[in-house]
Parts: structure tokens; C-alpha cells; sequence
């Protein structure tokens, strides 16, 4: 079962206008129950293209390398472009997405 934190690689093509696109790490934040039942899931891109003055994204090590969560990059695809298990992040990184979201997209 695909669980909420961990990290795909993800065929993010055809992408449009400015959208990530091709082959590359995506990290699952849907919920769980979500990830269950729908055939799709709620993703943020990664990319190696660090920004760390951008509010949008988040440092973090992934794989020994240097990557960022891209949450102005999130969308829901379909669990058919999901590839290999690369990772998982750490309760401290999900306790940091959750904030960036919360920040971004609540309230």
C-alpha cells in the first residue's frame, strides 16, 4: 500500500506551461485512507534545483542528496504513474510539509 510520507519516482509527463514534468521523486501527502480507496494520490514534486529563499519549498536530504519539496508544485495523479520506492521522510521533514501546507493552502 502506498502510505503518506513516502517518496516515488513518478512520470509526470505531458506536463503543461510551467508544471514539473518528466521522470522525477514526487512524495505522497495524501491521507492514508485516501491512498486506500482512490486510484489517485495527492503529490508534491521534488526537484534538484534548490530555491531556499522561496517560502514554497522545502530542504531536505533524500536519497544522501540534496533535494526540495516542491508544495507549490502539488496536484493528484493517478497511482498508474507511480514507479519504484525511493524513500520515506523523517517525522521531523512530515511535521515541517504539514506546517508549509497549513501555511499555504489552510485556512
Amino acid at each position: 500500500m502506498i502510505k503518506r510520507y513516502e517518496i516515488y519516482y513518478a512520470d509526470l509527463n505531458p506536463a503543461r506551461g510551467s508544471e514539473i514534468k518528466k521522470i522525477r521523486p514526487v512524495v505522497i501527502v495524501s491521507d492514508n485512507a485516501m491512498n486506500k480507496y482512490l486510484e489517485t494520490v495527492v503529490v508534491c514534486p521534488l526537484t534538484s534545483k534548490l530555491h531556499p529563499q522561496w517560502r514554497s519549498r522545502l530542504s531536505f536530504i533524500c536519497a544522501g542528496k540534496n533535494a526540495e519539496i516542491a508544495v507549490d508544485q502539488i496536484r493528484a495523479i493517478s497511482k498508474q504513474r507511480l514507479k519504484k520506492k525511493l524513500d520515506t521522510l523523517t517525522k521531523n521533514t512530515s511535521a515541517e510539509l504539514r506546517r508549509l501546507i497549513t501555511e499555504m493552502y489552510g485556512e
